[in-house]
């Protein structure tokens, strides 16, 4: 079983289905028990989403500050 940290730090290959079928079954195990993380990855879609329609616009001040936070956070998961 992977770790929360190992989980995160695979999340956007995970989306794009970039990984090896082993890391991505890996990951998708995680995910089916691991709650933390299940939430790191609904974030990790609103934020593709939202960079999507945003695109032409820039991204807002308060989805920066965000997803800083949550790019600092990840050097403190395992």
């Amino acid at each position: 079983m992977i770790s929360c940290g190992e989980a995160v730090r695979h999340l956007w290959e995970f989306l794009d289905r970039g990984l090896s079928d082993e890391n991505q079954r890996a990951v998708e195990e995680h995910l089916a028990w691991c709650v933390r993380c299940c939430g790191e990855l609904e974030f990790a879609r609103s934020l593709r989403q939202l960079l999507r329609t945003t695109a032409e616009g820039g991204v807002p001040d308060d989805v920066r500050n965000r997803l800083s936070r949550f790019i600092d956070d990840l050097d403190h998961i395992d």
